[in-house]
Order: C-alpha cells, then structure tokens, then sequence
C-alpha cells in the first residue's frame, strides 16, 4: 500500500511541473526598455537576443545594467 502511494504521490509531482508554465523570453527586442521588462539585462554577444546597437561600448554587452 505504501508503494502505490509514494507511486501516485510521484505521478502528481510529475505531472504538476510539466504543467508548470515554462519561463520564456520574448526576444529579439525592440529595444533595452523591452528587454529589461522581459527581465533580460547583459546580454552577451552570442546570445540569439544579442544586437550590435544596442552595445554601445562595443564590450560584446548589449542593455547593460
């Protein structure tokens, strides 16, 4: 009896965070303000939300914090 309830203790938890809503990011982005309010800050050159003119140090960072 123990084992089916752990099992279906398991099955609930599993199916409740796939059901959990995945965090996903809306980019590209318009601009820093868009991307700052999708909670992305320091992008990186190299990632897909990465663009030259918003990097204005030429540091490989674009919407620095």
């Amino acid at each position: 009896m123990f084992r089916v309830l752990i099992a279906a203790v398991f099955v609930c938890l599993a199916t409740a965070i796939g059901a959990a809503p995945m965090a996903s990011a809306s980019g590209p982005y318009a601009n820093c303000t868009q991307a700052h309010k999708d909670g992305r800050w320091d992008i990186p050159k190299g990632d897909p939300d990465y663009w030259p003119a918003e990097d204005r140090d030429n540091d490989g960072i674009a919407c620095e914090s």
